[in-house]
């Protein structure tokens, strides 16, 4: 599944919403459990950025990466 972020003025909001959870296959999250994903993805990051500071896991070098791509 994908997923898509969309800005939507305030006063078309509800209208917008609405619209949407008319369509079978739009899974419509609540916006508290969509920012708590987000905060965890960031917070999971910057474990994941600490972590590799401070060489608790091994990492590799950018140009690695990219040659690998």
């Amino acid at each position: 599944m994908k997923q898509i972020i969309l800005e939507v003025e305030e006063r078309k909001y509800k209208f917008f919403m609405d619209l949407i959870k008319n369509f079978d296959f739009i899974n419509v999250q609540k916006e508290d459990l969509a920012k708590k994903k987000t905060l965890f993805h960031v917070a999971k990051g910057m474990q994941e950025a600490i972590n590799a500071g401070t060489s608790k896991v091994k990492t590799r070098s950018a140009k690695s990466f990219l040659n690998e791509l």
